[in-house]
């Protein structure tokens, strides 16, 4: 349990120092719940932390119901990444690097903080979550849905992000994803 708890307060620190330090002052987006939170962020000021836990809801409710030990297996990580993201706002103006430089951090950042957690059986749930149910279900790869959702959530922000913002934000997601599943092992997604 220990563990556990350290891997969500770890992962959580390193996701936020990622969203804030290095995709937020490019108007970069992360894949699944985190970027429409930061799309929400983008065009309204809303606060991206809050957006991820109330976007989230629906799926927890659902989880809570019908697959509660994924439920459990994430609640607490949304929690505390949704505090940390908020709460590590100042960081946004803090490092001040080149795109080209914040891209590979972010990702290799936020990648190593899911991996994290997903090595100890936790993660922030949102639209991972989504997968997981979508793969119990119709029996593809979770990977393969999570890169379908974030592709439409990235594409959903293509307007908004012009085509640079907009391909900086595509290989960002492809390294959050290299560096995930070199962390966590296989196989081992809320079991």
């Amino acid at each position: 349990m220990f563990q556990k708890i350290a891997a969500i307060l770890i992962g959580s620190l390193l996701i936020s120092i990622g969203i804030n330090g290095f995709l937020v002052p490019h108007h970069l987006l992360d894949g699944g719940i985190t970027g429409i939170a930061l799309i929400l962020h983008y065009y309204f000021n809303f606060p991206t932390g809050l957006a991820m836990f109330l976007l989230s809801i629906p799926l927890f409710i659902y989880a809570w119901f019908y697959k509660r030990t994924y439920f459990f297996n994430s609640f607490l990580g949304l929690i505390a990444t949704s505090i940390m993201i908020d709460w590590l706002t100042p960081l946004r103006t803090q490092f001040l690097l080149s795109i080209y430089i914040s891209v590979i951090l972010g990702g290799a950042i936020i990648g190593i903080g899911v991996g994290i957690m997903l090595r100890y059986k936790t993660s922030t749930g949102g639209t991972d979550l989504l997968a997981q149910f979508i793969s119990d279900s119709i029996s593809v790869n979770i990977g393969v849905i999570i890169l379908i959702i974030d592709g439409l959530i990235l594409t959903a922000g293509f307007n908004m992000l012009g085509i640079n913002a907009f391909l900086f934000s595509s290989v960002n997601i492809c390294i959050i994803g290299i560096i995930t599943s070199k962390i966590a092992k296989p196989n081992i997604f809320l079991e």
